[in-house]
């Protein structure tokens, strides 16, 4: 093994967590719990398998059932939720690694099949986006105009966040991640293009990044800073999603998380084309580790398109604190251990991703020797 490969395998300290090597397994939506959205020991399985990982970020987890954009995806609002993901993070503490709970509520990338009572999925205002999901018979439906949170609802939403943080508690995680990206509620309140509020969480960078500085207080308040991430994807189009001004937008963001000292910050790279919707890599798009790195003093996680060769010299030249894949770690259960050693990697197979039962989920074969 080179010098440059042992930069995979170098310990980091996340806050309080301490992660044995700088590959992180990202937050990925599988669409496997079963019925009421519970974790199951299939997932524990799955999970366990990849403990080689400096850090397993948990799929993004719906901290209330009005929060919920995809079928079959678990949450951390029930009993039953968190007795089975005790089952995933005994499997993976078994194995000596660290895993973090991803806090979601998807706001207005939902629709009303998938809600209590067919409620109207709700969003920082009534903005409709393109595209759709699909609905718990997994079949296509378009998303809908959602409905504007009042002012009155938004600590009920935070309080929803911080018992989300309590439940990840008793289920054994090492910490939380609030996800802040990709479109989905807190996103969507601290972007321009779904945020024309008036209000104290609308209008200025200051007051449409206040939802989300709340949302990272309560879990603070929870976990202590020390055990708190927060996931970003600046200039990510994914789920209709656009900010006039999102160097400065994040900019502030990062500086008001450094200032809190949390253990890190995950930042999605838009050259993953949509940043998060896709398999390609955009040229030319910008570098935010890069961007963020000056305002956020404390480690820096970086996801999106990374190949064997960027990692490395995204480590190497101190971009990054450690690397997060996606579609590497659903095809490489050891994937850690095949980056550090130059080997061949596992194709993934697409088709797989989404719902399902062990086949593309829990078949991928790890090294031999």
């Amino acid at each position: 093994m080179t010098t440059q490969d042992s930069h995979f395998l170098k310990p980091v300290q996340a806050g309080d967590i301490t992660l044995a090597n700088r590959v992180v397994m990202a937050p990925l939506t599988r669409m496997r719990t079963v019925k009421d959205n519970v974790p199951t020991p299939l997932m524990a399985t799955y999970y366990a398998q990849r403990a080689g990982a400096g850090l397993i970020v948990s799929e993004a987890t719906q901290v209330t059932p009005y929060g919920v954009g995809y079928p079959a995806t678990p949450g951390i609002h029930s009993p039953e939720q968190v007795a089975g993901w005790r089952q995933v993070t005994d499997a993976v503490h078994a194995k000596g690694a660290k895993m973090v709970l991803q806090l979601w509520h998807v706001g207005r990338i939902s629709h009303r099949s998938l809600l209590p009572g067919g409620a109207q999925p709700v969003a920082p205002s009534a903005i409709k986006p393109e595209g759709g999901t699909f609905g718990p018979d997994w079949k296509p439906v378009a998303f809908e105009t959602p409905r504007a949170l009042e002012t009155a609802e938004i600590p009920a939403l935070i309080e929803d966040f911080r018992k989300g943080a309590i439940n990840a508690k008793a289920a054994g995680f090492d910490g939380v991640e609030v996800h802040g990206a990709n479109g989905y509620l807190l996103d969507q309140f601290l972007q321009s293009g779904s945020n024309t509020r008036t209000d104290q969480y609308g209008g200025s960078i200051e007051n449409r990044a206040r939802l989300l500085l709340e949302v990272v207080d309560a879990a603070i308040g929870v976990w202590g800073k020390g055990r708190v991430g927060v996931r970003l994807s600046p200039y990510g189009t994914f789920n209709d999603m656009r900010d006039d001004d999102p160097p400065a937008l994040f900019g502030h963001v990062a500086e008001q998380l450094s200032a809190r000292g949390i253990a890190y910050i995950h930042v999605i790279e838009p050259r993953a084309s949509l940043a998060g919707g896709g398999d390609g890599v955009v040229e030319g798009a910008p570098e935010t580790a890069k961007l963020l790195r000056a305002k956020f003093k404390g480690t820096l996680i970086s996801a999106g398109g990374y190949t064997r060769d960027t990692a490395l010299k995204a480590l190497g030249d101190d971009t990054a604190d450690a690397i997060a894949f996606g579609r590497l770690f659903i095809a490489n259960p050891d994937l850690p251990r095949r980056l550090a050693a130059g080997a061949d990697l596992n194709r993934y197979d697409r088709a797989t991703f989404y719902g399902g039962a062990e086949k593309g989920y829990t078949d991928y074969p790890a090294l031999t020797a």
